[in-house]
């Protein structure tokens, strides 16, 4: 029976000879994966020289520098949108590695197709974008806004006066008809803000009480109101806004300036229909003393401007009076052979002056509208206080309050 020593080495010795044969076993895998791999890629260089022989006539070319993706990116085939254009630069970033410098050089860029030019020239005019709602659509062809005759900010084009002047005839003034021409209409929308916001900087000047906001906050929109109008045109032929102590609402008397073609342009100030209240302060306090508004209203540049202070013999508007709203007795209360009565009788206490085609045309009709606000603003000012400071009562000396209310007069005429 041998030694218990020698069966133990004969042990370690088919120990060793397993793990042996077992590194072995892995070398040989290893190096049989690498040779594989080695195969492939030498298969996938081939393929690759084979078909850059195929684009290049056949011949070889030195290896160049790789182009990174940035570079990529920079490239006009990765500028262009078209997918399958997307998937071939992707085929063809692996036969750029084989390409010499030289030529990379002397590659041009692609130019962008008509469609990609004709896209980029369509999205630069932004006033000639039509935005369709769900479910509408257009039929007919939609007109472009005119690209000759625009003005800087502060004037008023022939350009927006032939569009509201299209607009006054009844087959032009339609949703259809104003579909198709809105690229026009937006045109002229932008100009008339462009001028309201030049013109609002001279009116605040001229009236410190006028708060200066943004043109859309001042702005009527284009849109009539129909609901309870029998007639339903839907579109107003004339661009306008208005201008007060609150803004294009509330109880202050305005300024009101529009754009109307043929003539129909204005300039308007004063209380249009008040409230009722407002209207009762106002009476009441003519019923105490006219001496300060029959002031103003009569003063001369208000004449020169808005008429005589009197009733027109033929009952046409001049002055305040004559508006269609006004009473044809005496207000309720009232004695019918009361001095002011032709003052208690005006519903509305407005005036007007209109401008022709030429002068909303000129460059300077801004600094006119400047010019009469200075004259209206004591008429404005007058109105505001009488609605809203009450009848103080009966007076004692009321000769004494009529003529306290003259001097305040003249001191605002004057612009004392």
């Amino acid at each position: 029976m041998a030694p218990r020593s020698t069966r133990a080495n004969a042990a370690t010795q088919r120990s060793s000879k397993a793990i042996s044969a077992k590194r072995a076993t892995q070398r040989t895998k290893t190096e049989a994966g690498r040779r594989r791999t080695r195969q492939a890629s030498s298969e996938l260089d081939e393929s690759a020289l084979s078909e850059d022989v195929s684009d290049g006539g056949g011949a070889y070319e030195e290896e160049g520098p790789v182009e990174s993706e940035d570079d990529a990116s920079l490239h006009s085939d990765a500028l262009d949108d078209d997918d399958a254009a997307g998937v071939a630069s992707k085929g063809r970033k692996r036969k750029a590695a084989v390409q010499s410098p030289a030529k990379a050089k002397r590659r041009s860029p692609k130019k962008g197709s008509p469609r990609k030019r004709r896209k980029a020239e369509e999205s630069d005019d932004d006033e000639d974008d039509v935005v369709l709602q769900e479910g509408q659509e257009i039929v007919g062809v939609v007109v472009k806004a005119p690209k000759t005759g625009r003005v800087p900010p502060g004037q008023i084009s022939q350009n927006t006066l032939d569009f509201l002047s299209q607009l006054k005839n009844p087959e032009c003034n339609d949703r259809e008809w104003f579909k198709l021409h809105e690229p026009i209409y937006r045109l002229a929308e932008k100009e008339w803000k462009d001028f309201i916001e030049v013109f609002t900087d001279l009116l605040v000047e001229a009236d410190p009480q006028i708060p200066h906001l943004p043109p859309k906050d001042v702005s009527h929109r284009i849109y009539r109101d129909v609901r309870f109008s029998n007639d339903k045109t839907p579109y107003k032929t004339a661009l306008s806004a208005s201008f007060s102590r609150s803004g294009r609402k509330g109880l202050f008397a305005h300024y009101h300036i529009a754009v109307r073609p043929d003539g129909g342009s204005l300039f308007a100030a004063g209380a249009w229909q008040p409230g009722r209240n407002e209207l009762a302060t106002i009476r009441s306090n003519i019923q105490r003393s006219s001496a300060r508004l029959r002031k103003l209203i009569a003063a001369p540049d208000f004449v020169k401007y808005f008429g005589e202070a009197a009733r027109h013999p033929e009952g046409l508007r001049r002055n305040i009076f004559g508006h269609e709203d006004e009473l044809k007795t005496a207000p309720k209360g009232v004695d019918k052979t009361h001095k002011d009565i032709d003052l208690l009788k005006c519903r509305s206490f407005a005036v007007v002056h209109y401008f022709t085609d030429a002068e909303v045309l000129s460059p300077t009709w801004k600094d006119e509208l400047h010019r009469i606000v200075k004259i209206a603003r004591p008429f404005v000012h007058c109105l505001n206080d009488m609605m809203t400071l009450p009848d103080a009562g009966d007076s004692e000396d009321e000769e004494e309050d009529d003529e306290n209310s003259a001097e305040q007069a003249d001191s605002e005429v004057n612009g004392d």
